[in-house]
């Protein structure tokens, strides 16, 4: 892989780490159980997003 390629790999772990801090942060404050529940797995389907782009490097 080019230098460039690798900074964009980097790049988009980054963005998909910041999401989940993000969705994290977002879970903790919420009460609908339901709504709890939904973005809970918005966070499980970005940590398999981190975890397949690190995989293919």
């Amino acid at each position: 892989m080019s230098p460039k390629e690798l900074l964009y790999i980097e790049d988009a772990l980054n963005h998909e780490q910041f999401i989940k801090t993000q969705i994290t942060d977002c879970t903790s404050k919420l009460t609908d159980s339901e709504l709890k529940n939904f973005v809970s797995s918005l966070s499980k389907s970005h940590n398999d997003i981190y975890k397949n782009i690190y995989q293919t490097l």
